[in-house]
């Protein structure tokens, strides 16, 4: 599934190429000191964090049901220009999912996600853990 086609995604406007996400400076999602909300950063990398997840086991697609458990956020430096969404996971992460997932069909992993403007500055920090499952 294409992050733009979440109707959530395409109401907060965030863009979507080839390794990453963005998210322009525009009024709609500025807070009362005229930079990017807490709440549209955290949008942003929880989405890259979905995508990301859906890129690393694309033979999975149709066949799980991926849920967010858990989520960390440091907010680092204002956002005051569009930002844009970078993630990673770590190989022992990546393993222990694999082995779990093929042993019983469920598993947990985290993905980290950096949020930088466009002047290479990190706004922002998460990790988010995803619960995977089998659809039965």
């Amino acid at each position: 599934m294409k992050a733009r086609n979440i109707p959530f995604v395409k109401l907060v406007d965030i863009q979507e190429s080839e390794n990453s996400l963005s998210l322009e400076y525009k009024e709609d999602v500025l807070n009362h000191v005229k930079t990017i909300h807490a709440s549209a950063q955290f949008t942003l990398a929880e989405t890259q964090s979905g995508v990301y997840l859906q890129s690393l086991f694309p033979e999975l697609e149709g066949k799980v049901i991926p849920l967010l458990r858990d989520a960390k956020i440091k907010y680092k430096k204002p956002a005051e220009c569009s930002i844009v969404t970078f993630a990673d996971v770590t190989q022992e992460s990546l393993e222990k999912f694999q082995a779990q997932f093929s042993k019983k069909g469920r598993a947990s992993i985290e993905v980290n996600v950096v949020v930088q403007d466009a002047n290479d500055v990190v706004t922002a920090q998460a990790t988010f853990s995803w619960f995977v499952t089998k659809i039965v």
